[in-house]
């Protein structure tokens, strides 16, 4: 019976789930709503400190901020902008360093910390970056970023016609669908694979810890204990990965859009 209530209880879903935290008439106060809240707090308090110093070289912490960025700026950025780059690299950094502490803030056992200190059960902690619709309001803020920066750099009309390029009458209307909901996939696009990554690493961790307790086997035990410690650094490299394809694939879509010649 023990061993059952604690299979209930270990469902790999359970770290990732949006779970209310409090509401105050129909508004509700979710743990992904609080880790968002959380990783905007800590960018803004954390960047400005690691940045403070005014040397040509910094050390430590701030030297590795401002290498992330300078590869990004030169690396992923220039080649697609080009004159352009620092016009938008601002959002382009503010959206890798958003995912990247989302992602890492989603493997601290945020409601195992608060239970240690207040022994109260509670719903704080998270994976936000599992959660859809955090995913899909990201991907939504760079769809309307790179559509205005189209509109912006090219003129409306010239890039409306850019959506229906030199071709035959006949199948100009077919081409010119086909443009639109192209530019439509990218959000899902960007949307279900940072979703998709997250779930399926924390779902996958949840999965190893529960051997622990379906065999009850100390060579089990040991096992996945190994792979979990195995599997978290790989989880580690997932959040920079994923943090990078996304905004590599927003700096695509953004150049796409300001330079129709290509």
């Amino acid at each position: 019976m023990v061993t059952q209530c604690l299979l209930a209880s270990m469902n790999p879903l359970e770290h990732i789930a949006s779970k209310e935290i409090f509401s105050v008439g129909f508004f509700s106060f979710t743990n992904h709503m609080f880790m968002v809240s959380l990783a905007t707090i800590l960018l803004m308090v954390v960047l400005p400190i690691a940045i403070r110093s005014k040397k040509l070289v910094r050390s430590g912490f701030g030297n590795a901020i401002e290498a992330m960025c300078v590869y990004l700026r030169e690396e992923v950025a220039r080649p697609f902008l080009k004159e352009h780059t620092d016009k938008y690299i601002p959002f382009i950094w503010s959206m890798f360093f958003f995912i990247l502490t989302l992602n890492l803030l989603g493997m601290v056992p945020l409601d195992r910390i608060f239970w240690a200190i207040t022994s109260k059960e509670n719903h704080f902690g998270g994976t936000a970056t599992a959660n859809v619709w955090v995913t899909g309001a990201l991907a939504f803020m760079a769809f309307m970023l790179f559509h205005c920066a189209g509109i912006y750099e090219n003129g409306f009309v010239n890039y409306v016609r850019h959506f229906a390029p030199k071709v035959p009458v006949l199948i100009l209307p077919f081409i010119f669908f086909m443009e639109v909901v192209s530019s439509f996939v990218r959000v899902f696009s960007l949307a279900i694979r940072l979703f998709a990554n997250m779930l399926a690493g924390h779902v996958l961790l949840g999965t190893l810890l529960a051997f622990i307790i379906i065999y009850k086997n100390s060579m089990v035990a040991t096992a996945s204990i190994t792979f979990v410690v195995l599997m978290s650094l790989m989880e580690i490299f997932v959040a920079f990965l994923q943090a990078y394809i996304f905004t590599f694939l927003t700096t695509i879509f953004i150049g796409f859009s300001v330079h129709q010649d290509h």
